[in-house]
């Protein structure tokens, strides 16, 4: 029988036992999580490629707030609340584009690419105001490892004081990080809470058994050396190829190029992805954006090195992820947020122990200890 409060004690926690069902469905808890976690942390927004000259921009939403990143004519990139000083009024709805100015589709009032207010019709005359004193609201923005995130909490840690050694790892892995340029970004809902999507990505007890796209992936990739990292804020989980692999995602690998043999993720609390699959000239980028206690929106990155053409194995990699491994771990997600919900379960047992090794659930635990440590701050 299920727990009519949120709770996860130090005796559950010290036993084994995982966070409570109530944790992936309750309200209240849905509620701390908006404002004590996703308020106060850094979003993946764009690669920095997207952001190059003056003008161009991309948004992003986290929950009802709206974000504006644009590139200034400086060369500098800046961080705005996406919203009109003079009524309130959404600024910019469309996701990416370019534009010299900022204008509210209400009443006009116009902002420069640093977010000062350069026009607002009819205030000629209103005594004592100040455009100095209407300009956008800013958010914290960072460059980090070539990716744009943005914080609504102007006093955040940097990511590099979250993340220390992440970037030197992540280059090891995707040499052209730095030369990246998107292919293709779609959004697919899921019903489930976002950390029902977190935990089935940063496990592999699943591998062998969830699906035969999992099964594909085992065959690209020595299991027995796969391993999963947590290092506080970031984790990583990797998997050295297997080096007598003649073909991928059904294409040959001959004459193909890659920007890495090795299955290779790193996460960053508490939602973003980043990772590059065996054999295929692509790196993607996966963000789980809650939007409801069930229900989350789970938006793909699909990115690759300026001018050079894709290969077959790329294209083929791109296309097994969306009609393959993604809904079928999407159908995962759905399956077990409904058994969530059952009177017959409140908790689980972490399969965590010696010479479990790549199937532990270690990394799922210690998501879980910052989930629950942030709300309960």
């Amino acid at each position: 029988m299920q727990s009519d409060t949120a709770e996860w004690s130090l005796e559950d926690q010290a036993a084994g036992y995982s966070l409570p069902a109530r944790f992936f469905y309750d309200e209240e808890v849905f509620k701390k999580e908006r404002t004590s976690i996703f308020f106060k942390s850094w979003h993946l927004v764009a690669h920095s490629s997207e952001l190059k000259k003056p003008g161009c921009y991309v948004t992003h939403d986290i929950f009802e707030q709206s974000v504006l990143v644009v590139a200034g004519r400086d060369g500098e990139l800046r961080g705005f609340h996406n919203v009109c000083q003079h009524r309130g009024n959404r600024l910019i709805e469309s996701r990416r584009g370019k534009a010299p100015t900022f204008t509210c589709a209400y009443h006009a009032w116009s902002y420069a690419l640093d977010g000062c207010l350069r026009g607002a019709p009819n205030t000629q005359g209103i005594a004592g105001f100040n455009k100095g004193a209407h300009g956008l609201k800013p958010v914290r923005v960072e460059t980090f490892a070539s990716f744009v995130f943005v914080n609504l909490d102007l006093q955040a840690k940097p990511i590099a004081q979250m993340a220390p050694g992440a970037k030197e790892e992540i280059r090891r892995y995707i040499p052209d990080l730095d030369r990246l340029t998107l292919l293709e970004e779609v959004d697919v809902p899921v019903a489930a809470n976002w950390k029902v999507i977190q935990e089935n990505s940063i496990e592999g007890y699943h591998f062998d058994y969830s699906g035969p796209a999992h099964k594909q992936l085992v065959q690209l990739i020595e299991f027995s050396g796969y391993t999963l990292e947590a290092h506080g804020d970031w984790w990583s989980y990797v998997g050295p190829p297997k080096r007598d692999a003649t073909e991928a995602y059904g294409v040959a690998l001959a004459g193909a190029k890659w920007q890495t043999d090795w299955f290779f993720n790193f996460g960053l609390w508490p939602n973003a992805t980043l990772y590059a699959f065996p054999y295929a000239d692509m790196v993607g980028t996966f963000i789980m954006d809650p939007t409801g206690p069930e229900t989350s929106v789970l938006r793909f990155g699909y990115y690759s090195v300026a001018g050079r053409e894709l290969s077959k194995v790329t294209q083929a990699c791109i296309r097994w992820m969306n009609q393959e491994l993604g809904p079928e771990d999407i159908r995962l997600n759905a399956s077990n947020q409904k058994g969530l919900r059952s009177l017959g379960f409140d908790r689980g047992r972490y399969v965590i122990g010696e010479g479990i090794g790549n199937r532990s659930e270690h990394l799922v635990r210690h998501f879980h200890k910052l989930c629950y440590q942030a709300i309960r701050s």
